[in-house]
């Protein structure tokens, strides 16, 4: 006899199964048991409505008990939280560039990612604990609400470079990353407290995720009584420092960060993922200035993701988190540091050798693509197209065409194309929820023989077999077309001329300075298009 069955000749109601076929409270009844009441008008502590521009789909309510304390809940079974941290189960830096791009969303112009060790009473002992701190312009209450959600989708009318869309980027990334998470965020009217928590939760029939939140004037902050009662605040921060090591004096230390006119938001996240007995992720802090370079957060494993073609072992991005945000954006604005270190961001298509743009169309529709030659990429034996859709890496070192079957065709050569516009058609977005892959369509294929003609015609005009046979025994090294630099304060590109060594400028530098003697008023720079650029080469006997 069916489990719906045994309970319908009880007289009970038989639960619904979810999309992912796990089962939640009975439809239409609350979690717990209650006397029924008669349905009454939302009063000021009704705080679950979604706003303006977003839907929430998700079973998520509001419960009011005795002593009017107010419980933020969801109904789903606790352990949903760790299946939604297999999404990014094949790569763990997807779980982090989720967390990347909602602060790049949010506008910030600067992103902190460190891993440090912090005492916690619960284990008694330091743990690790993964940190994202930004200065974008904050969550409200109610937006907190709506990202703790479940299946929301928030509209990006207003904002075409808007990367989130699906409305799990924050659980699918945080819950692979840890089991807890506590956000702190900061606008200009508002400060909030959030806990999302697998341990907290364990034994519980639903997903509780306390929330306090506070209306903020100047350095004066009150509770927002028109989203939650006292009680319910002190009841939701009672609860944070009991299943936390976030106690006040903690709490009030990281808000502190913000300062008295600041605003962004914060993310702790502790009991990381483990491998074996160890953790998933290491990292380094090796406060070398000259060589912040070791400054970095690491996969264990330090293995390589597989891609049709790929021979080289040599794929830093794969395994070096410092290595990935230097390309994880088309046009990088906002300063990442790693480990209390700098990333220098490497936008792919200013660093060519031989550069040429390709402009052609796919299904009606225009593409444009940037091919050139890559020092770095012909050492490490490595080529292929990087793919952004809205300004974000979704594909690295994708083989097209020749390069697929031949090791030498295309080695060195690699391609950047935006699909923005080809992979997404209205509401339809053939775009992988993960956000490291495209969805098998039509239009993604007819994008891959595009690109392998494309790709074939540039090998065959700009090498040949002599050339190749020089570069292998001579070991030639071929600059980029031209050295760019970054301002610090208005982040437009600039372009030097080829062979500037811009080891030579300082690290925080400006538009007036050496060598551009320009203003950040200058529109930046870009090359035209079918305008091939023939950087200068030299040979290097050893």
């Amino acid at each position: 006899m069916s489990t719906d069955e045994l309970v319908k000749r009880k007289g009970g109601r038989p639960k619904k199964k979810g999309p992912d076929g796990s089962t939640g409270a009975p439809l239409g009844e609350p979690p717990i048991k209650q006397k029924p009441r008669r349905p009454r008008k939302k009063g000021p502590n009704d705080t679950m409505d979604a706003p303006d521009g977003a839907r929430c789909r998700s079973q998520q309510k509001s419960l009011k008990e005795d002593n009017g304390v107010k419980k933020n809940f969801i109904r789903a079974d606790p352990s949903y939280l760790k299946t939604l941290g297999q999404t990014h189960s094949g790569w763990i830096f997807g779980a982090i560039a989720e967390l990347v791009d909602n602060s790049r969303d949010a506008k910030a112009t600067k992103l902190e990612i460190s891993i440090e060790n912090h005492y916690s009473e619960i284990a008694g002992e330091k743990i690790p604990m993964l940190s994202l701190i930004d200065d974008g312009h904050g969550m409200s209450h109610e937006e907190l609400i709506v990202m703790l959600s479940f299946g929301h989708k928030q509209s990006n009318a207003d904002d075409q470079d808007h990367i989130g869309m699906f409305g799990i980027g924050f659980k699918t990334g945080a819950m692979k990353l840890g089991r807890d998470v506590i956000i702190l965020t900061q606008t200009l009217e508002s400060r909030s407290i959030a806990f999302l928590s697998q341990s907290s939760n364990d034994g519980n029939d639903n997903v509780e995720f306390p929330i306090v939140s506070y209306h903020r004037n100047g350095s004066i902050m009150k509770v927002n009584e028109i989203v939650q009662s006292e009680a319910t605040a002190n009841y939701h921060l009672k609860a944070i420092k009991e299943f936390s090591p976030f106690n006040e004096y903690f709490i009030g230390e990281k808000l502190a960060i913000f300062g008295e006119n600041g605003h962004g938001t914060q993310i702790y996240i502790w009991n990381l993922e483990k491998w074996g007995s160890d953790f998933c992720l290491e990292w380094q802090k090796r406060n070398d200035h000259k060589n912040s370079s070791k400054d970095d957060i690491l996969i264990r494993s330090r293995r390589t993701r597989q891609r049709i073609g790929q021979i080289s072992p040599k794929v830093s991005l794969d395994y070096s988190l410092r290595s990935y945000l230097e390309v994880i954006f088309l046009n990088p604005r906002m300063k990442i540091y790693v480990q209390g270190s700098l990333v220098k961001s490497r936008p792919l298509a200013k660093s060519l050798n031989r550069t040429e743009i390709i402009n052609g169309e796919v299904m009606g529709k225009p593409v444009q693509l940037t091919l050139g030659r890559c020092q770095r990429e012909w050492e490490r034996m490595n080529c292929g197209i990087f793919l952004y859709w809205h300004g974000r890496l979704i594909e690295a070192y994708k083989r097209v065409g020749g390069m697929v079957h031949n090791s030498d065709m295309g080695r060195g050569v690699i391609g950047v194309v935006d699909v923005t516009n080809l992979m997404s058609n209205g509401n339809d977005v053939w775009v992988h929820n993960t956000k490291q892959g495209f969805v098998d369509c039509e239009a993604y294929v007819k994008l891959e023989e595009w690109l392998g003609l494309s790709s074939d015609e540039y090998w065959d005009e700009h090498f040949d077999a002599v050339q190749l046979f020089m570069q292998k025994r001579c070991q030639g090294h071929y600059k980029p077309d031209n050295e760019w630099v970054q301002c610090d304060k208005c982040r437009k590109w600039r372009k030097l001329r080829c062979g500037f060594d811009t080891a030579t400028l300082p690290q925080d530098w400006f538009c007036y300075m050496r060598p551009y003697y320009g203003n950040c008023g200058t529109p930046e720079e870009e090359l035209g298009p079918g305008v091939v650029n023939v950087g200068s080469r030299r040979l290097i006997n050893f």
